[in-house]
């Protein structure tokens, strides 16, 4: 047995975020999923909207207490566009989602809870949408950086690591791709203009954040990534290669290297300026994504991509990502069969080594990573508690290769779960739960599962013993 200790002031910790944890109360705008909810409930699992989440409007000081019971010392959640601001043009605020905001960071401040404020995750005001096309729109940028700057305002005196955005890619696949996020299109150039200005519009909110004083006093800003590498089927093949470069280019470069390095990937540009969709630019615009890069990342990891050359027929009629490379069965990968992902652990020390090598070893963290199980309450025992062993095993899996990574120099600074307590997971509202502490819907009760309680003894060790 070997005891895996982390560096001293590791950051432990779990992440959330506004629109899957507080529920709709007193909010004075939609976001995208409240206006598809309405629109289509049976599109979510058992019809379950984002109105039926943990309810941390109103049990923010229990949940705060509980998380800081665990021992945990840092927690991520975000700030709701459509909660804090009145008018998107003026930045106007609502006075309640204010004192919201400042309850929940007060409550952090007094458990010692390092909190860090994302300002956007997947909840675009439909108002936005529905006036100018959401991130299709230029102007949406100057809007959200207003908004930002409004955030840091009221809340940079205490909070000191913001986040700009929360896995951007995904908005990208999810409503221009894949159909899993509203609008629920198929339009690769569309798709290609969002990418583009969700970089612009995090690069404006980090110009925003440098004239604070939350930065003039040691503030950090970031962004939120969700790395999933490519690994070619065939090493040797040329063609598999250049299908998990362009993979890796599209979905993880697109947005890694605006964030660190100022710049698109050439290659990426490259496919696209060929495929005739690469997104109208100016040389003031790439300036401001030039000059603005983050510094710290959060990592969200869970699943690696399998590629290889696109092999089947090409089906679009529009350009999209696939038309160069096409996801394959790996024999004999590990399944969560619950949520259809790959469980590969060893991708956390890629993912470390891509930065330390790549990226200048800049400072991040493991912003996200969990295991989502469906049923959980067969695992429940006699006293109520969830014997979830399993994820207990995931994290140790995911740690060990962390740890591996730190000890060879990787600028690693926390391991933050998803997510402390269940929460709503858009379609798939609460199929599979994540959870260090389990919540019943009915009655709002919060117990603390098997890992939650593995977790609290992590942090005292500030590691484990690896069996």
């Amino acid at each position: 047995m070997k005891k895996l200790v982390f560096p001293d002031k590791f950051w432990w910790g779990g992440a959330t975020s506004g629109i899957q944890s507080e529920g709709v109360f007193f909010k004075q705008h939609k976001n995208m999923f409240d206006y598809w909810y309405e629109l289509d409930p049976d599109a979510f699992f058992d019809r379950v909207g984002p109105g039926v989440t943990s309810n941390f409007y109103y049990t923010y000081k229990e949940d705060i207490a509980q998380i800081a019971s665990l021992g945990l010392n840092s927690m991520r959640t975000s700030i709701q566009w459509s909660r804090l601001i009145d008018d998107f043009e003026t930045a106007s605020v609502n006075p309640d989602a204010v004192d919201f905001y400042n309850k929940v960071i007060d409550e952090c401040v007094k458990h010692n809870i390092t909190l860090v404020l994302n300002l956007h995750h997947f909840d675009l005001p439909m108002e936005l949408y529905e006036k100018y096309g959401g991130w299709e729109s230029a102007h949406v940028t100057d809007l959200y950086a207003k908004y930002a700057k409004k955030a840091f305002e009221l809340f940079g005196d205490r909070v000191k690591y913001w986040t700009t955005f929360n896995e951007p890619i995904v908005n990208i696949e999810g409503g221009y791709l894949y159909k899993f996020h509203y609008p629920l299109l198929v339009d690769g150039a569309k798709a290609c203009t969002v990418m583009y200005h969700i970089n612009l519009a995090s690069a404006k909110a980090i110009e925003a954040f440098r004239n604070t004083d939350c930065f003039k006093s040691g503030g950090k800003i970031g962004i939120v990534l969700n790395l999933t590498p490519a690994y070619p089927r065939n090493p040797e093949d040329q063609k598999d290669v250049k299908a998990a470069q362009f993979s890796d280019a599209f979905f993880n470069y697109s947005f890694l290297d605006p964030a660190v390095k100022g710049c698109f990937p050439k290659l990426l540009m490259q496919y696209l300026e060929q495929e005739g969709v690469l997104w109208p630019h100016n040389e003031k615009e790439m300036e401001i994504i030039k000059n603005n890069t983050v510094d710290f990342l959060g990592v969200n990891y869970y699943f690696p991509r399998r590629v290889k050359k696109r092999e089947s027929a090409y089906t679009y009629s529009c350009f999209m990502p696939d038309k160069y490379f096409e996801e394959y069965d790996m024999p004999g990968k590990r399944m969560n069969p619950y949520r259809g992902w790959e469980i590969y652990p060893a991708a956390i020390y890629d993912i470390a080594k891509i930065i330390q090598d790549k990226y200048g070893n800049i400072p991040w963290y493991i912003a996200e990573n969990g295991m989502g199980v469906q049923n959980e309450e067969r695992f429940k025992n006699e006293e109520g508690m969830i014997e979830d062993d399993y994820r207990i095993e995931f994290y140790k899996e995911h740690l060990y290769y962390l740890h591996k990574a730190i000890q060879e120099g990787a600028n690693c600074f926390g391991y933050h779960v998803w997510t402390p307590f269940d929460c709503w997971s858009f379609m798939n509202a609460y199929k599979n739960r994540y959870g260090l502490i389990s919540v019943d819907l009915a009655t709002q009760k919060r117990t603390v599962k098997k890992s939650g309680y593995w977790m609290s003894s992590v942090v005292k060790q500030n590691g484990f013993v690896l069996d």
